[in-house]
């Protein structure tokens, strides 16, 4: 349909080698946009960029870390070059530190600084500043663009166990908005999308026993979510591409979309 025909569009994907992340890459790839498919893994982004051209895409990897500038801005003078100017960024680039779960044993006045800080490294600093600060002022320029932060419902309600994570990502979803503001007369759309709980490496311990059986934690989030179960990769990428898109989206910007089955609108 062509209101959410990407072709024309140069899409940057950080954290395409993640579930999420990838889901997206691969469903920006099928709508038309030519795809710069950014990750510290090569193998992965590699086997990426493969699936996206088997559905008929043009996509290529760079390999970049976010939490480094000077990376950031190789990739993006690589990709621009080969590729065409970004129009679309995509922040899904994020993690937990199992180090900085809270628990009974594990009381907040041990939780280390240092596990702290990471979260806030993973998720805001290198998840969306950095990024941004790289890739945005070429978009304001040419008064045109699309970026997309991906936060979580820990961020607007904190989670038990994960409240450095949680932190974390409350404050995506404020430089969101803040982003959004800023950019607002430059052209540029700043918007974010909450998943719930969708399975993916970093939160698999927490949500499943060694054995492959739902975990304590994973029965709570089914009796929490009014569609008890978990999402599927494949139901973010609608509210992804809608964002993206500067015909179905043009008026929408500091907004949050919520892809979680209801997890939100739970309380009791």
């Amino acid at each position: 349909m062509e209101l959410f025909d990407l072709k024309g569009e140069v899409a940057v994907v950080i954290g395409a080698t993640g579930v999420l992340g990838g889901a997206i890459a691969e469903a920006y790839g099928a709508a038309g946009a030519k795809v710069a498919v950014l990750g510290r893994n090569a193998e992965r982004g590699n086997e990426r960029v493969k699936a996206i051209a088997a559905k008929g895409g043009t996509a290529k990897f760079y390999e970049c870390d976010a939490m480094s500038r000077a990376s950031l801005r190789a990739a993006r003078e690589g990709l621009e070059k080969d590729l065409g100017p970004t129009t679309i960024l995509l922040n899904a680039a994020g993690g937990a530190d199992p180090n900085a779960i809270v628990t009974a044993d594990k009381p907040l006045e041990n939780l280390p600084l240092e596990a702290w800080e990471k979260n806030f490294d993973l998720n805001l600093t290198g998840g969306v500043l950095l990024p941004c600060q790289e890739f945005c002022p070429g978009m304001v320029a040419r008064k045109r663009g699309s970026v997309i932060n991906i936060a979580s419902v820990s961020g607007h309600i904190p989670l038990s166990r994960v409240i450095s994570y949680s932190a974390a990502k409350a404050a995506v979803l404020s430089m969101t908005q803040f982003l959004a503001r800023e950019y607002a007369k430059s052209g540029v759309r700043v918007n974010s999308i909450t998943p719930g709980f969708f399975p993916a490496e970093q939160n698999r311990k927490l949500l499943f026993n060694d054995d492959g059986s739902p975990s304590a934690r994973t029965i709570s989030v089914w009796a929490h979510t009014p569609m008890g179960r978990f999402g599927e990769a494949r139901e973010l990428v609608g509210a992804a591409i809608f964002l993206a898109s500067e015909k179905a989206a043009s008026f929408v910007t500091g907004t949050d979309i919520r892809v979680d089955g209801g997890f939100l609108s739970q309380t009791i």
